[in-house]
């Protein structure tokens, strides 16, 4: 009851600044097209393809986990004050979908995943008409999405076409040499060792693009809660198989793979926490972590290194 009655809130709020006079801004009447991005991911790709021509803001900081996250007073006076509204979609952002609804009513609010083929998707396995929403964990398909958001900003300011074109072609650049190196350090992780257990569920894309086993505590969403099977589960997987480390997650709380690695004790084995790994959320912004690349070479060395890879390359000497 209190869940509806929050939504109906929000859906009252929306409604009444959407039509307040003065409340929705014109894109001709700022110096920059305003862009409200749901995550960091998203956001990070708008900032890549509309460059000085763009002010993105990111609703979602580092540490949030979007499949819990709510709309502050605040993140909705960001939305209302947006030209376009990105967000990643596949039901990433649920608890949003009433407010982006209606917010689509007055200014584009777009999904940058839905060009993606289906066929490409990986089905959830608690719904299987639903899909897994964690598409930038194979950087061969985030950067299908470059497209979308070039479209969009295109259509919204098409002044700025010629710069969205060259930006999200030299991005996509990026991203595919990203995914070519990634590839090739994660194939230095030795065959019995390619097992990757975290927090929840988020790595699968991860794990099809690069050729590891994931192994979730969670669900898909944070919302579904692990219980004691699940634990079981993953601690025998471990002692059996010998798996030499598992990772926490930037926004889930230590505590369940924590627990994981006490059950996996109790049984006589050991695995060491190999790391934090960036799932839902990117890191401090300024860091090399608080963009899209940094986060997804911070997890390939984290994870090769602890699941026994071959050491980082040396940088190149100055």
């Amino acid at each position: 009851m209190r869940a509806a009655a929050r939504r109906a809130m929000v859906a009252i709020v929306v409604v009444a600044n959407a039509l307040a006079p003065g409340n929705v801004r014109p894109a001709e009447a700022a110096d920059r097209l305003a862009v409200t991005a749901t995550t960091g991911q998203v956001a990070d790709m708008a900032r890549h393809v509309g460059g000085d021509r763009v002010k993105v803001t990111a609703l979602m900081g580092p540490g949030v986990d979007p499949h819990l996250y709510s709309p502050s007073e605040g993140d909705l006076g960001r939305l209302f004050d947006a030209d376009v509204i990105l967000f990643s979609g596949l039901n990433l952002e649920g608890r949003l979908a009433e407010v982006l609804g209606l917010l689509g009513e007055q200014r584009p609010v777009v999904a940058v995943t839905d060009p993606l083929p289906r066929d490409l998707l990986i089905a959830s396995p608690e719904y299987p008409d639903e899909f897994d929403p964690h598409v930038w964990g194979d950087p061969s398909l985030w950067l299908r999405c470059v497209e979308r958001v070039y479209a969009v900003l295109s259509e919204a300011d098409p002044e700025g076409e010629a710069v969205y074109r060259a930006n999200a072609d030299a991005y996509t650049a990026q991203l595919a040499a990203l995914d070519a190196a990634a590839a090739a350090r994660m194939a230095t992780i030795p065959e019995g060792q390619r097992v990757l257990v975290t927090a929840h569920d988020a790595f699968a894309y991860f794990g099809r693009r690069f050729g590891l086993e994931v192994v979730g505590l969670q669900g898909i969403s944070t919302d579904t809660e692990a219980g004691v099977s699940d634990l079981q589960r993953v601690a025998n997987l471990i002692a059996e198989r010998n798996v030499p480390a598992i990772f926490v997650e930037s926004s889930v709380s230590p505590a369940t793979i924590e627990a994981v690695q006490a059950a996996v004790r109790d049984r006589g084995a050991e695995v060491v926490i190999g790391g934090e790994l960036y799932s839902d959320a990117l890191g401090d912004d300024g860091t090399p972590e608080g963009t899209y690349v940094g986060m997804l070479q911070h997890n390939i060395e984290t994870i090769v290194t602890a699941l026994g890879g071959a050491p980082s390359p040396a940088p190149p000497p100055a």
